[in-house]
Order: C-alpha cells, then sequence, then structure tokens
C-alpha cells in the first residue's frame, strides 16, 4: 500500500481494503488486512456481507485503531457484534486527524450505519430577525437560510421561544411586526395600534426619528444589553419627569418594570455570554440530550434530543457522537460545556473554532454558576429520558393487547390508518399515517388529493386513495403494514377488502374497520374485524387496544383535516378570472382597478368589459359569459 501524500480532497484519497484485496466470497482475515495497513490518519469505513456500511469511525493512527477491534479480549459487547458482521473494510486517508473527524461526520450523516450513534436531527432552527433596509424597519419570525439583510439573533431552541421573545419586545417598544405588503396599504391604524402593540408608522403617528430610537433600543435588548439599555431609560425617565411630562416618564417606568423582570428572569451568570449547557443521560438502551441555549447571557430555552443507539452504549460516547454531528451543521456559541468528558475534546475545539472562524470552548469540569447549570441540565435529560421510556412502555403494553384482541402472532410493527375529509363533497382530500412501535412515524405520513369521482362519495375517494397508496408501494418495493386501520363502517371495510384483494395483499395486510358510534362519543366506537373470522367488536373505555386505535384513528382525521383545510384555503384565494382564457395577470389587474373589485365587474356588461384597456369585444363577452352562464 502506497503512502503517498493525500489529494486536496478527503474524499478522493481513498485506499479501499476489501478483505486484504481477496475475492469478496473469501472470509475476511484481520490479519493480512492490518499488515498493510498505514499508520496515517484517515476514516474507516466497515461492511458487512451485503456491502452495507454498518460502522465508520475516524482515527488519527489506523492500523493501531483498527487493531484494537481484533484482539482476543475485547470487553465490549457492542464490538464483538460489530466485528462478527464485518467483511471488508475501507479507508480514506486524510492529511490531518481535524480534516478526518469532518470527514467522518459527512459519512455517518451521508450511511447511516447501524452501528453508530444517530442523531436525526436535521431541521433549522429559527431566529428573530430585523429588517435594517427600510425607513420603518419591523421584527419577524425567520428559519432558514440568512439571505436577507438585516439582524439575525438566536438561535431559539423552538418556536413557541420566538413567539414569546417577539411579544415581549412589542409591548416594550411597540416596534410593527406586519407584513411590508400590509404596512404599504395601510390608510389608518390597525387593531395592534389600538391595543397599544404598535406606534403607528404606517400612518405616521410616529416620526421617522423616535421609530429609530424604538428599533435601536429593540436591537440593544435582543443583543442582550438589557443593563446598558435600562439605565438609559431611567435617566430619560428622569429627564421627562423634570420636564413635567409625566405620561412619558410613567410610561418608562413601566418599561422599566418590565425588562427588569425578564433579566431577572433570564439572566445566566457564569457562562460568559454565549454557551450552550449539553448534558446527557443513558438508560434502559435509550439516550437523552439536553441542551441549554445561552446567547449575550440570558437564556432561550432548552431542548431535548433522542440520539438513536446500540446498546451498551456509554455517555460519554452518545456525548461525543451527538456534539460531533451536530455542531458541525448548527451555528456555534462560544463556550460549550458538557456533562461528561468526552474523547478528542482538544481536536473537537480545535475543529469548531476552524469552522466558526473564533475561539470556540469545550469545557465539563465546571464550578460555580456553570455547575449548577449543568447540573439542571443533566435533571433534565433523566426526568425527558424517564418519560420517554415510560410512553414506549405504555405503547409496548396497548400493541401486545391489540395483538391479543386480533389473534395475530406479534404485536404489529407498522399500523397504516386512512381518513376522507370534505366539504359537502368538494375538494377531498384521504390522509394516511403510520405508527410504528415508537408511535407515529411522521416522515411516512401521505396526503392524496382525490379527483375524477362523484362529489361525497367517500367510498370511491377510499378506493382511490387505497389503490394509490399500495400500487406504489408494491412498486417501490417499500414496507407494507401489519395492520391497516379504516376510519368508517362495513362499506369503507368492503372496499378496502376489494383493494387488498386486487393487490393480492389480503393474506399480507390485517384490516380493521374503526366505526363510530351512534352519538360519536370517544369509547363507543365498533371495530369491524376482518380475517378467518369476521366479527364486530365493542371495547371497554378502559381498554388499551381501543385507545390505541382511537390514537391513530384520530391522527388521520386531523392530518386529513388539516390537508383539506389548506387546499381550501388556497381555492379560496384563487381569483375567479384565472380560469379564464386569454386573460393573464395584467388584464385581470386591470379589470379588477377599472371596475374597483371583483363585484362591480360582475355586474358590466360585455361592452362596458371591452372598453377596458386591452380587452378585445371577444375576450370581453367571454369574461361576461364566464359569470353568466349557469
Amino acid at each position: 500500500m502506497s503512502d503517498d501524500s493525500a489529494s486536496d480532497n478527503p474524499e478522493q484519497s481513498s485506499e479501499s481494503i476489501l478483505g486484504a484485496e481477496q475475492a469478496p466470497l473469501d472470509p475476511f482475515d484481520p490479519k493480512e488486512f492490518l499488515r498493510n495497513l498505514t499508520t496515517r490518519p484517515g476514516v474507516y469505513r466497515m461492511k458487512n456481507a451485503a456491502g452495507d456500511i454498518i460502522y465508520v469511525g475516524k482515527a488519527g493512527n489506523l492500523r493501531n485503531r483498527l487493531s484494537s477491534y481484533f484482539q482476543k479480549n475485547v470487553d465490549s459487547r457492542k464490538t464483538r457484534n460489530l466485528v462478527s458482521h464485518i467483511a471488508s473494510v475501507e479507508i480514506t486517508v486524510t492529511r490531518s486527524e481535524t480534516e478526518a473527524l469532518i470527514l467522518e461526520n459527512q459519512l455517518i450523516k451521508a450511511h447511516m450505519p447501524r452501528y453508530n450513534i444517530l442523531l436525526r436531527d436535521d431541521k433549522s432552527y429559527p431566529y428573530v430577525f430585523m429588517s435594517t433596509e427600510q425607513e420603518y424597519p419591523r421584527l419577524s419570525y425567520h428559519r432558514g437560510a440568512r439571505k436577507q439583510k438585516g439582524a439575525y439573533f438566536g438561535p431559539y431552541p423552538n418556536g413557541y421561544a420566538v413567539r414569546k421573545t417577539l411579544n415581549f419586545v412589542q409591548k416594550l417598544f411597540l416596534v410593527r411586526q406586519c407584513e411590508d405588503s400590509y404596512f404599504r396599504n395601510r390608510s389608518r391604524p390597525c387593531l395592534q395600534y389600538q391595543i397599544k402593540r404598535c406606534s403607528g408608522p404606517c400612518v405616521g403617528i410616529i416620526s421617522p426619528e423616535d421609530y429609530r430610537n424604538d428599533v435601536e433600543m429593540t436591537r440593544r435588548v435582543l443583543a442582550g444589553e438589557n443593563k446598558q439599555v435600562m439605565n438609559d431609560m431611567i435617566d430619560e425617565m428622569q429627564r421627562a419627569a423634570e420636564d413635567q411630562s409625566y405620561e412619558r416618564a410613567a410610561t418608562l417606568r413601566d418599561r422599566i418594570s418590565d425588562l427588569k423582570h425578564l433579566t431577572d428572569q433570564q439572566f445566566v451568570a457564569g457562562t460568559g455570554g454565549q454557551a450552550d449547557i449539553v448534558a446527557c443521560a443513558v438508560s434502559g438502551g435509550q439516550s437523552c440530550v439536553q441542551i441549554f441555549y445561552v446567547r449575550n447571557g440570558l437564556s432561550l430555552g432548552n431542548t431535548a434530543f433522542f440520539p438513536s443507539m446500540p446498546a451498551d452504549m456509554s455517555p460519554e460516547e452518545v456525548l461525543y457522537s451527538f456534539v460531533t454531528q451536530y455542531y458541525f451543521s448548527q451555528e456555534l456559541p462560544k463556550r460549550i460545556i458538557l456533562s461528561h468528558a468526552i474523547a478528542d475534546q482538544d481536536l473537537l475545539a480545535e475543529a469548531f473554532s476552524e469552522r466558526a472562524q473564533s475561539k470556540v470552548v469545550l469545557s465539563h469540569n465546571v464550578r460555580g454558576e456553570r455547575a449548577r447549570w449543568l447540573e439542571m441540565a443533566l435533571s433534565n435529560a433523566e426526568i425527558s429520558l424517564k418519560q420517554r421510556l415510560a410512553s414506549r412502555a405504555g405503547q409496548a403494553r396497548r400493541l401486545d393487547e391489540l395483538r391479543q384482541l386480533l389473534e395475530m402472532e406479534d404485536p404489529p410493527g407498522r399500523i397504516e390508518c386512512f381518513d376522507i375529509s370534505h366539504t359537502q363533497g368538494e375538494l377531498t382530500v384521504a390522509s394516511c399515517v403510520v405508527f410504528n412501535a415508537e408511535g407515529p412515524l411522521k416522515s411516512d405520513y401521505r396526503r392524496f388529493d382525490i379527483k375524477d369521482i362523484t362529489p361525497g362519495d367517500d367510498y370511491a375517494a377510499m378506493r382511490q386513495a387505497l389503490q394509490r397508496r399500495y400500487t406504489r408501494t408494491l412498486k417501490e418495493g417499500k414496507p407494507l403494514p401489519d395492520l391497516l386501520l379504516v376510519d368508517g363502517g362495513a362499506g369503507q371495510v368492503n372496499v378496502a377488502r376489494q383493494v387488498l384483494s386486487e393487490l393480492q395483499l389480503t393474506d399480507t395486510v390485517r384490516l380493521v374497520g374503526v366505526a363510530k358510534g351512534p352519538e360519536r362519543r370517544p369509547g363507543e366506537e365498533t371495530l369491524i374485524l376482518t380475517g378467518a373470522h369476521p366479527s364486530e367488536r365493542h371495547l371497554g373505555s378502559d381498554s388499551l387496544a381501543l385507545h390505541l386505535i382511537q390514537h391513530v384513528r384520530d391522527e388521520a382525521h386531523r392530518f386529513a383535516i388539516a390537508g383539506h383545510r389548506a387546499k381550501r384555503g388556497k381555492a379560496r384565494r384563487r381569483s375567479p378570472l384565472e380560469g379564464i382564457n386569454g386573460l393573464g395577470p395584467k388584464r385581470r389587474q386591470a379589470l379588477l382597478t377599472h371596475f374597483g373589485g371583483l363585484q362591480q365587474l360582475k355586474r358590466a356588461s360585455a361592452t362596458e368589459i371591452a372598453r377596458v384597456p386591452g380587452i378585445s369585444t371577444a375576450l370581453g363577452q367571454t369574461v361576461y359569459d364566464h359569470f353568466h352562464e349557469q
């Protein structure tokens, strides 16, 4: 094997070793593999007999690190299990261990190997955005790429924290949060002005200079300069009192009180301004990582993560994998305070500092105020994990009781449920929700826009949704449900049975109908059981199996309703003029502007319509006919 210098791209410096260059069917020979292995830094990928990557790791010395897997006495059960599945190993040599760390993270996210700890969290985090390019800037909730010119404050752990902050600063400084289009078209103050949540810049009630002062105060509070802002407001309040501007002084007094209350609640001493406090708890084969976010000395809240992990992992191992995966894709604070010492802590700090282009400190042995915050984060992680384990245990009991009810050999590992929603037959939407042993599997939820059926025909809608769902499932080789729930009575069940029969799935998928009781009250549902012994069952309101079925059915109903409302809202926003051939956006705008609105246009004659610039006699007649041919 060559030890030539690695290329600029670590992916292009790969040295692949497949069973020490043996034929794929030969057993993997660790001794032969290690004999020629380089001692340089890099990343290794372990594969099973099927060629799937089952583990990705990095090393400062590839030979030493990989040798540790193939010792005679390996204490870790996880490592022994991993080694028993290795059929080949591929390596990628890198120029440095830091480069290996970055490449390891990229490969774990790309391949999601079975034996790696996996953080399934690719969402972006929300910010408070302040536009700065306008005469009257606005504040808004922002998530996604930060491309607009302006100031961004955060990130916040969730949308609730952002909305809470926006509500507070709007009450404090009256800076507008309305959309620009709404702002430009106001001729009188809106309700926000009436309830003292806006200073009325849209109609010139406040001067640009005074408004800019409020914006600057808002910016400073969001940037954590609360004490300085309070001191400035105290000085201004005293001047107002001396000038006998008592109303202004009272307003400032109330603002100072509110701001002091917020600061007392959120101030975090000893964190150095910007810090994440990260704690990990492991129990029952599950893990929880809790992060408390501190920005500009203020606590922005906390959030919990539940990484997927192999058995027998320590908190240190979970925390290392979490920190590596999470912070290579998120904004880095100045300091990360950890509940446990992790491997390569200095190396990670170096890599994070390079990525942030400023010094990032990782620490775990802390004292004083930082230790108290770390203790609180660890306590939250343990509580969240206990709740999750209890929830999963409850889910397991419900699944087992459902197994007994349906006389299945094993609890259903995948449940799918369908529901139909429409308004008097129009804009019909079908929903499909999916549950597994852990609960809702939202990534597999689907909606179906139902077309080409008689309005209000729920049976046809159910047939179309089921056919589309399972035809595609079979075609793409995706998993089928063990149990199919249909929201409805005997009619819907018969339709579902026919579809399953046509697709030859009758023996594969168990079908159950969930019919509402006469008063539609929870607990009075009738279960329509199919299979070898078809029957109808009424379960008691304390039945765990019924609770699970209700949960799945209600989630399908909620998902269908949400889809239908979105579709109905979109239809309402569509202009009736959009369906007329030859009438583009400019001509539609010309008609509405000329007549002053749609109702006046509907009352116009074809001749009057044709007088509008750009509208011919023929097109005028077409527009007239569109509204009067019923």
